[in-house]
């Protein structure tokens, strides 16, 4: 797969958000974290990195509970940038004339944030997903699970102190990443960029087509 020309074309942009989930709202992103991966001459380069804390909306305080989680507390995101300018600086880093596909461990979450912030971020709005979850159930059937730790174990990636972070979360997903297109190469369970984006590919919200009416109907 690796030596595919779609695939060597394509920068793989590991993206990572972490999030408020206040009732009655979507999540709020409070920090996101990106790191952009190309494969050239038969190894991975990190060709672009970012992270920024963001400041949620007063109906999405930060919790007790979610400080515990990520040690992120109210008084740091106070401080932070407001969606527009952190997501905007994010979606400026990405160029109209390349190929990108966001990578992400159950990227189901990244997707539905980008798309609710997707007016400071239009162009990251636009690009497709990869989701590791089903790519792992792929070439590695038959874990317990298929959570991020799990994966970690598997691969003998050392779990970091600080998980939970974004910037920490994207680097162990990026690693994850890499070992797992290391191992479609190895079995040749996946033969292109194609079949990858087949089998563990997601389209982004803003490129779904838009239904229409069933039935036209006259007043």
């Amino acid at each position: 797969m690796t030596q595919d020309a779609d695939f060597l074309a394509t920068t793989f942009v590991v993206i990572d958000f972490e999030a408020t989930t206040p009732t009655g709202y979507p999540a709020q992103p409070v920090e996101v974290a990106a790191l952009a991966l190309r494969y050239r001459d038969s190894a991975w380069t990190a060709v672009g990195r970012s992270t920024s804390l963001i400041r949620p909306p007063a109906f999405a305080p930060v919790t007790p509970a979610f400080t515990d989680q990520t040690g992120l507390t109210a008084e740091q995101l106070k401080l932070a940038p407001t969606p527009a300018d952190a997501l905007g600086a994010l979606d400026r880093r990405f160029r109209t004339n390349r190929r990108y596909l966001l990578v992400a461990q159950h990227a189901a979450t990244e997707a539905n944030l980008i798309h609710n912030q997707r007016q400071h971020c239009p162009t990251l709005a636009r690009i497709d997903l990869l989701d590791t979850i089903p790519l792992a159930k792929h070439l590695i059937p038959g874990l317990p699970n298929y959570r991020l730790d799990t994966l970690l174990a598997h691969f003998s990636i050392q779990r970091p102190a600080d998980r939970h972070r974004a910037y920490t979360d994207v680097d162990i997903t990026a690693q994850v990443f890499i070992r797992l297109i290391s191992t479609a190469d190895d079995n040749g369970r996946v033969a292109d960029h194609a079949q990858l984006v087949k089998l563990a590919g997601r389209t982004a919200k803003c490129n779904m087509p838009t239904q229409t009416d069933l039935f036209d109907i006259d007043d």
